[in-house]
């Protein structure tokens, strides 16, 4: 009987952890880029709104993440709405910081910003702009490319940040990695006329980064308001479009592996209507 009890307890265990690894291997989140959200605009605030209430409604979403440019000026009062909004996701939610999101001497740096959301959502634990959190076997990966001190449309990662990158993407030298910032390091096609104005300062240093890794999946980022996707040396690139652009859309990533194959993404432009 106990050798019996031993055989069920040992199958049980090999089950669940089956289970596990099954679902460990496939996850489902959402991008929202470019926000824009002003605190004396109503219709800002119905678009960030109705995007919530969608997201909501979709299945199986793990966790949502704002590509940057969340609110339109940098300060609190902005700030304090769109996470009044951003707090009504039933998942929880990642913040990357954009061009539009800080301005150090407007009173809202990137130590404040993450202060406040801090404040007005006692759930969102981050404190710093560079940082990494993990789900179901997968690493992602948050990535700093905004200035604080002279805000504008050009990005830069700047050498602290791509230290921290490193450090992390060798860690994780074994675990699929996911990347998200605002700025991109491949440029959208048809962006030529906008690549001057919101280009990646020393692009090159971060490109030549990731072709020393070859554990990164995709870098997800905004900032260019154009949805595309291409396959450079391996990683996926995709930029989705800003939340306010017509037609209104979020980006749907789902990340499926199967045994002895690499993982798939798949993605999904959802389209959705302003409620009134």
């Amino acid at each position: 009987m106990k050798k019996l009890l031993t055989l069920f307890v040992t199958f049980m265990l090999w089950a669940i952890f089956t289970v596990q690894n099954v679902y460990a291997e496939n996850i489902k989140f959402v991008q929202v880029s470019d926000a824009h959200l002003s605190a004396g605009s109503e219709f800002s605030q119905k678009v960030l709104k109705s995007a919530i209430k969608d997201i909501n409604n979709q299945p199986d979403v793990a966790f949502v993440v704002f590509t940057g440019d969340n609110i339109n000026n940098p300060n609190e009062e902005n700030l304090k709405a769109f996470v009044k909004i951003a707090s009504k996701l039933k998942v929880p939610y990642y913040v990357v910081l954009g061009n539009h999101d800080v301005y150090k001497s407007n009173g809202l740096s990137k130590t404040r910003y993450y202060e406040v959301l801090r404040q007005r959502n006692i759930l969102y634990p981050q404190r710093k702009p560079n940082y990494e959190f993990k789900k179901e076997g997968f690493v992602f990966l948050i990535v700093d490319g905004a200035k604080e001190v002279i805000p504008g449309t050009v990005g830069y990662y700047r050498k602290d940040t791509l230290n921290w990158l490193e450090d992390r993407l060798t860690k994780h030298a074994q675990k699929d990695v996911v990347i998200f910032q605002h700025f991109p390091v491949e440029y959208p096609q048809g962006m030529e006329h906008r690549i001057k104005s919101h280009k990646t300062y020393r692009v090159e240093q971060y490109q030549e980064l990731l072709s020393k890794h070859h554990n990164v999946l995709a870098v997800i980022s905004g900032h260019f308001h154009t949805n595309a996707e291409h396959m450079n040396d391996g990683v996926y690139h995709i930029a989705s479009p800003s939340l306010q652009a017509l037609p209104h859309s979020y980006k749907i990533v789902d990340i499926i592996t199967t045994k002895e194959f690499s993982p798939i993404i798949y993605t999904q432009l959802r389209e959705f209507e302003v409620e009134e």
